[in-house]
């Protein structure tokens, strides 16, 4: 029988490897070294949000919003549960599929719990992400949802932070652009204003965030 030390390190490599590999688009490069491996409470995974054990503070991300405003993430979202999300506008797939779900699972909030919780989405690929396209490609999704954009150095800085690889986009032969990004979802807690819970791709199912959303925004633990 495998001791219980090693399976809560074979429990947290998977984490690992999960946060190192998820993300729209592919990139060549290897280091990793910035980003902290995530470590899973227990040593158990589960369907849905992963509980760490070593929580993440907010990055630090002055940044400008949908509006063309400077937004202060920590300061604007203390207090309040918070989702933060690193992507792009013109992903084809993960980025618009994640922050639906998140949309349909707010919406089954009672309205005070609504209104309160904030959702924040950083562009990783600000060169075409402007205030404007992020604005209207988010009100698709949600109208209260928050677009960040602003310099790419602040936002690989801030999203490494917190585990979430991020790479400077680029042009493929064929001219397609990729933006290369980690597609962990942090759920901060009003308690504390860390994050305790994270979601990797997959386990941003709707019904998962309808289940576990109730207790995020009361700084519970799903």
């Amino acid at each position: 029988m495998r001791s219980t030390r090693t399976a809560t390190a074979a429990a947290t490599l998977a984490v690992a490897a999960a946060l190192a590999l998820t993300g729209c688009g592919s990139s060549d490069s290897g280091d990793k070294a910035a980003d902290r491996p995530a470590k899973v409470e227990g040593g158990q995974q589960k369907k849905g949000g992963t509980v760490l054990d070593q929580p993440f503070a907010k990055p630090d991300l002055k940044l400008t919003d949908t509006h063309d405003e400077t937004y202060d993430f920590i300061e604007e979202t203390k207090g309040h549960p918070t989702l933060l999300y690193f992507g792009y506008t013109n992903c084809p797939d993960v980025c618009p599929l994640t922050m639906s779900n998140i949309a349909v699972a707010k919406s089954k909030l009672p309205k005070e719990e609504q209104k309160d919780l904030r959702v924040v989405f950083v562009t990783t690929d600000p060169k075409r992400d402007t205030p404007k396209e992020l604005g209207k490609w988010l009100r698709g999704q949600d109208p209260s949802f928050i677009g960040l954009t602003g310099d790419f150095d602040t936002i690989q800085a801030g999203a490494r932070s917190v585990g979430v690889s991020v790479e400077p986009s680029y042009k493929k032969k064929n001219g397609d652009i990729v933006s290369t990004h980690g597609a962990q979802l942090l759920a901060f807690s009003p308690k504390d204003d860390k994050a305790h819970v994270l979601y990797t791709e997959g386990n941003t199912d709707p019904r998962i965030l309808e289940k576990e959303l109730p207790k995020i925004v009361k700084g519970e633990k799903p």
